[in-house]
Order: C-alpha cells, then structure tokens, then sequence
C-alpha cells in the first residue's frame, strides 16, 4: 500500500471505526460489496459465514493490507488511506488461526514489535494473562528457548497463546482475531478462548469466528455471503428470524458437536 507524502500521524483511537459503502475486488472478481459497518470504539463485532463470503478480506482491509476498490474505510472521521501506515498497524493486534512465529526464543517471539524496552516481568505478565506461563517454563531453558522456524517446536495451542501474550503485551486498543481457535483441540481451544477473552477486555474487536459459540455475546453479528451483508443483529436477534442464514449456521454447527 502507498503512503501519501502528507500521511497524518494517529496517536490514538477515541470513537468509532467505520465501514462506508466499501467494496472490494481481486482483479474481476467482485469480494466485497457495499458494506456498511459502524462500530464503536470498546465494542465487539462478528464476521460469520460460509467459506469464501469475505470475512478475510474485510478484516485485512482495515490495517490496510488492500484498500478498498471502493468505498472508504474510517478511524475517528478520517480516511485511512491520509493515515501513516506505521501508526495505523500500532493501534492493532491480529491473531490468526496461522500464528506469525520466528525462530527465535520465546522471549523474543512475545517481545516481538513493542518499541519500549521490555522487561522479563513485563513479558512473564503477559504470557500469564495468555495461559502460556505454565509451558514455557517447563521448556528446556524456559523463556529463553528457541522455539524454531515459525513455532515448529511448539504444538498448535501453544503457538497460538504465544501470538495471544504478544497482543496482551503490545496493548492495542484495536484487535482483530481471524479464526484463532478453528485448527485446536478441545483443551487447548478452551485455554485459548479464556486468554481471548482478557484479551479483549475494554477493547475494540473485530472477530472471525469458525465456532459460532465463540461470538455470542458480541454486540453486532454481520452475516457475509457472496461478499454482502445478508443478516446482522445480536445473537439473540438473529436467532429469531425463522429461516435465517445465521439461526441455520448456529443449528448445522450445534448438531456436528
């Protein structure tokens, strides 16, 4: 993405991010179509739906890994494509279902894109408030072992609470989770939900959910299909509608646990 010559810097995040007639597509193929989305500063919203509707796309869009084809895409009133890139991504945590791991030591994994000097009780804080502290110190040289070319000494829960502390410890007032628990297994998926969940406490949060169980309490569900908004509301709204596309998911998916 291209900054412009006279970027602004962001220092903070006060009111609201807002989706504004965005549509989105690679090359010729429509992703997104005129999405409307307003959420305010300390909320959470859900993105739900089928493979390929563009729930991705549209939480990429806002750290500006794509800009909308059109459309535009606003923090507190101002457009984001006039904010500097550094500061925009500053404001943010992601975690993924694919954790971003170096090979490099524990330690230095957490650590990793703060700017201050961090301290061991900072980084040990952060990885309790994760449920990683209990595995990394019965690692062979605790917070100081190497974890291997993109986490590979680790299992997939622990990748993924290692990325969790990271976030915890950057502190960003803005966090989008995609698909962060969709590959664990029960235990895990059960530590990494409760370290999600002091993650996002007093925080802005925009999550892709797999586990439609994971986003009952946020306080606006968009439902995509084929890149549109087709449903939104809170669960308990959209659990009303008698043949609705969100009630149908939540059913399928009760019924396969």
């Amino acid at each position: 993405m291209q900054e412009l010559p006279n970027a602004k810097a962001i220092t903070g995040f006060e009111q609201n991010i807002e989706f504004r007639d965005v549509s989105f597509s690679y090359g010729n193929k429509m992703v997104l179509q005129n999405i409307n989305i307003n959420l305010p500063k300390g909320k959470m919203l859900a993105l739900v739906g089928h493979s390929g509707a563009g729930k991705s796309t549209l939480a990429d869009l806002l750290p500006r890994f794509y800009d909308p084809t059109n459309g535009q895409i606003l923090i507190d009133q101002t457009n984001l494509t006039q904010c500097k890139i550094t500061d925009l991504r500053a404001l943010m945590g992601i975690v993924t279902q694919e954790p971003v791991l170096f090979n490099d030591t524990v330690f230095n994994n957490i650590a990793f894109g703060t700017t201050d000097n961090i301290s061991p009780e900072q980084v040990e804080q952060a990885a309790r408030a994760a449920n990683a502290h209990d595995f990394i110190v019965q690692l062979p040289q605790g917070y100081q072992t190497n974890i291997g070319d993109r986490g590979t000494k680790l299992s997939g829960g622990e990748r993924q609470r290692l990325t969790i502390a990271r976030a915890i410890l950057k502190n960003p007032p803005i966090l989008i989770l995609d698909e962060a628990t969709s590959s664990l297994d029960t235990q895990s998926e059960k530590l990494v939900q409760d370290a999600l969940a002091k993650l996002m406490q007093n925080r802005t949060a925009i999550v892709i959910a797999h586990r439609l169980s994971t986003v009952q309490h946020a306080d606006e569900i968009v439902v995509l299909q084929q890149g549109q908004i087709i449903e939104r509301g809170n669960h308990h709204s959209l659990m009303q509608q008698a043949n609705g596309v969100y009630k149908k998911l939540v059913s399928l998916q009760f019924v396969e646990d």
